[in-house]
């Protein structure tokens, strides 16, 4: 799973907000689908310039891109999916972004919201929200804070 930190969480939560709000989406453009919008925050790339640079390397949808993803090719889809690594994704975490299948992060969500569709609008900003909640959790998980004990100085002061 993804390395929590915090420029992820913000990207995410930014990424789901802007999709509920009208971001343009469309699951069969490689700049606009699950992983498109994503990579658009993360990367700062367009839509338009990521499925242009998809297409032009000949390989289909994101699940291919990964497939045949070489950190050292130069190619720019593969520039870009160094950069969502970079941020701590993996590439497992991109293949169940784009078809909402992460069972860690569906198993979060209530009963009668785990069967998502991988592409309908409102099932991705959930399953993205909640993923960032899930990294979030991680994140703050090992910070202990100090325990106060109160006393009477506290209670008049």
């Amino acid at each position: 799973m993804a390395r929590p930190n915090l420029d992820l969480i913000s990207a995410l939560r930014r990424t789901a907000r802007k999709i509920e709000q009208g971001s343009p989406y469309q699951w069969g453009h490689m700049g606009s689908c699950n992983c498109g919008n994503l990579a658009q925050e993360i990367t700062k790339w367009t839509k338009a310039e990521i499925h242009a640079h998809a297409l032009a390397n000949g390989r289909g949808d994101w699940n291919e891109q990964l497939n045949d993803y070489c950190p050292t090719s130069g190619l720019p889809m593969d520039v870009l999916i160094n950069e969502m690594m970079d941020a701590g994704l993996d590439s497992d975490d991109l293949k169940h972004l784009e078809r909402l299948s992460d069972v860690r992060i569906l198993y979060r969500l209530p009963e009668n919201k785990r069967y998502l569709r991988h592409n309908f609008r409102d099932d991705v900003v959930l399953y993205i929200n909640e993923w960032a909640n899930l990294l979030e959790e991680q994140l703050l998980a090992p910070i202990q804070l100090p325990r106060f004990e109160w006393t009477e100085e506290f209670v008049h002061a």
